[in-house]
């Protein structure tokens, strides 16, 4: 599945949400370490990161030729700053129509609209690949993401208290969200091109 949107930040800044490709594997990584050591809010830490350049660009090649699953970069000014994917829960008939949202953000970038913009572009993604729903884990007291997620859509449908075990904070409570989809008539492997400068980068119209 093809994606590229680009966006106007708050800042004035224009960013571009695209694909992430093979050759974007060692900043990406770096992206994704940088995100763990900044907030605690994550799922791992940073030194539990055992994943190489070669494995990684490997990783986003299999997604890029993806009909159901896809990784997206924020770019600004070049420079990737935050990433985003939608991974199928399983492959069986009984939960082929969900499917889950991860995203991370460099803290620099925070507040502007990034997150927002790579919530957007997975939810028209999930959307176009037919799943019904896509659902996502939170810690509860990531009030910023929270409530980035309900204005998104997504509505709280349960809690673990002991979701997460922080060496920082102990025990973190996770809040688990889910959002219904409105699945199209048919399949698309391209979601939105709108620009010449998308097109020049392989990403052909619909």
């Amino acid at each position: 599945m093809k994606y590229c949107h680009y966006v106007t930040l708050k800042d004035g800044h224009r960013c571009v949400i695209r694909n992430a490709e093979p050759t974007d594997a060692q900043e990406v990584l770096d992206v994704m370490q940088r995100a763990h050591v900044q907030t605690d809010f994550l799922r791992s830490y940073p030194n539990e990161m055992a994943i190489d350049v070669e494995q990684e660009r490997s990783w986003l090649s299999e997604r890029l030729e993806s009909e159901r699953e896809i990784e997206l970069v924020g770019v600004v000014d070049g420079v990737i700053v935050g990433s985003a994917g939608v991974e199928e829960v399983g492959t069986t008939s009984k939960v082929w129509h969900r499917a889950e949202l991860g995203i991370s953000v460099i803290r620099q970038y925070w507040g502007i609209g990034i997150g927002g913009a790579l919530i957007d572009a997975c939810i028209a993604c999930a959307t176009a690949a037919e799943y019904s729903q896509l659902e996502l884990q939170v810690v509860a007291d990531n009030a910023r993401a929270l409530a980035l997620y309900i204005k998104r859509g997504f509505v709280e449908y349960g809690r673990n208290p002991r979701g997460f075990l922080s060496c920082v904070s102990g025990y973190q409570e996770l809040v688990y969200m889910r959002r219904e989809l409105d699945a199209p008539a048919a399949r698309v492997d391209t979601v939105i091109v709108e620009e010449l400068e998308c097109v020049s980068h392989g990403y052909r119209t619909l």
